[in-house]
């Protein structure tokens, strides 16, 4: 009997409920798996007693992610990390979309400013500001010329928090067309989603937002999946991935370029694909075994 950790955080303020986890476990058991959601910081969690740990809703540590990052070493050394540590190491900071655009991948055109630098913000377009480590648009903003001030005192609060900030133009694509989110389980596509822009106007950075607005099924198109599998196919060292989200929306031009790459702790929206269920159950104990 395979033993599986899934792998979640402490509940909290700013930490959503993962409503799949339940579900998750309960078909793994049934499948013959002893299954136990684990938080991640648990001190007395014997991560070399698990045949596979596999994280799912470690939402809080994108704020610890040097401590998460230590972590994921030590287990990965201890027990199968899905995904890998070194994975979590090269997706954990959103600088990886410097590099999938340097391979050649599609994405939205990105500028980053660590501490001490100028800001630099755009004058004559709409645009976002957010965090290089972050989630559920965590202390993320969009902002028009007129509102500089306000995006300057956005840009000293990340980096007092020791943030590095990425700066991209607001991809207008989004309104219409929204955000496609493509799964990719056990190294093939599982399902995908489609959702409404998270930033509204004047929203305040440090305001929560609703993460998935508007979450429905969607079809991908043959555009978003040779994006999608382009992006994956960029990731340093080719390495074994469980699973990954492609976050695509559609451009100036109308083409899907990648807004996140999502490798770490996606949400797997499996209460809206519960078809989706049997496939990841047996990847998960594939891996196990």
């Amino acid at each position: 009997m395979p033993r599986i950790a899934l792998v979640t955080c402490r509940p909290g303020p700013e930490v959503a409920v993962d409503r799949d986890l339940p579900g998750l476990v309960a078909a793994l058991k049934e499948a013959g798996a002893d299954a136990r959601a684990v938080v991640w910081d648990d001190p007395d969690a014997d991560w070399a007693g698990f045949d596979l740990a596999v994280i799912r809703s470690t939402w809080d540590y994108s704020w610890r992610a040097a401590e998460f990052l230590a972590w994921a070493e030590k287990t990965g050394a201890a027990t199968r990390l899905a995904n890998p540590a070194e994975v979590i190491r090269w997706n954990g900071d959103k600088r990886y979309l410097g590099a999938l655009a340097a391979a050649g991948v599609a994405t939205v055109p990105t500028r980053y400013l660590a501490p001490g630098e100028p800001a630099g913000l755009p004058d004559d377009h709409e645009y976002v500001v957010k965090p290089t480590s972050g989630g559920g648009a965590r202390f993320a903003a969009r902002y028009t010329p007129d509102e500089h001030d306000t995006a300057v005192r956005h840009l000293a609060r990340l980096h007092a928090e020791g943030f590095t900030a990425m700066v991209q133009p607001y991809v207008r694509g989004i309104d219409a067309a929204g955000e496609r989110a493509l799964q990719f389980f056990g190294g093939r596509l599982l399902h995908a989603s489609r959702k409404g822009a998270v930033l509204a106007p004047g929203t305040p950075y440090d305001e929560r937002k609703v993460a998935h607005p508007g979450l429905e099924a969607w079809q991908p198109t043959d555009a978003e999946l040779a994006v999608a599998e382009q992006a994956l196919a960029a990731v340093p060292g080719a390495p074994e991935l469980l699973y990954a989200r492609v976050d695509l929306v559609d451009g100036d031009d109308g083409r899907p370029q990648v807004m996140e790459l999502e490798l770490v702790e996606p949400n797997l929206f499996l209460s809206l694909h519960t078809g989706s269920v049997a496939a990841v159950v047996a990847a998960i104990l594939a891996a196990a075994r």
